[in-house]
């Protein structure tokens, strides 16, 4: 189960290229995103560029600022196979994913990352994923698979989701997300979840 509400930019306002004020289940820390729908045109990425075989109408922009950050925080499981107890014995991984990318040779991009935090709000380990550049999308307008899978380390209780896109010329901020997610396996006795 993804743990990452709207990580596909479907619910709430947008479907435009102008900035949103709220954005559904996350926090807005700095400038203006756009939910931008795919069928938009004018440059953006369309349904026929690089990206999630299962995409749906929209995907997460910078909008126009310079840098734009997104923020959910997430509570883990308390109990079951993913909850505390098997946190703490090391038993659980995670797996933070998501489509990165951006406008043609433009350097603009996005940052994914997850910071996992103990009880008292304290970071104890920290995964990053992207920018993906230029070079990686071969010049393209292109959304990019980022994976990152690891254990969750042990006294962690919460994690902070954070996309964060950057502007690097031009005046719209062409960092590009889609389909972000983040997802607990209780791993075997190898270490490995579940295939």
């Amino acid at each position: 189960m993804n743990l990452v509400v709207n990580g596909d930019a479907e619910s709430g306002p947008g479907g435009t290229a102008e900035p949103v004020q709220d954005v559904t289940g996350w926090r807005i820390v700095q400038g203006g995103p756009a939910l931008i729908s795919y069928s938009h045109g004018g440059g953006y990425p369309t349904a026929a560029d690089p990206g999630p075989a299962d995409r749906g109408s929209r995907f997460f922009s910078g909008g126009n600022s310079p840098r734009t950050a997104l923020l959910q925080d997430v509570a883990l499981p308390e109990r079951g196979a993913t909850g505390r107890r098997a946190v703490d014995r090391g038993a659980v991984r995670y797996t933070l994913a998501g489509w990165l990318g951006g406008w043609a040779g433009q350097e603009d991009g996005v940052r994914l990352s997850v910071e996992f935090r103990d009880a008292k709000g304290v970071p104890v380990a920290l995964s990053v994923l992207g920018p993906v550049t230029a070079a990686e999308r071969l010049s393209r307008t292109a959304l990019v698979a980022r994976t990152a899978s690891a254990t969750v380390p042990p006294g962690a209780r919460s994690a902070r989701v954070l996309l964060v896109f950057t502007r690097s010329g031009g005046t719209s901020n062409d960092g590009y997300a889609d389909g972000i997610s983040l997802t607990l396996d209780a791993a075997t006795a190898t270490g490995r979840g579940p295939k």
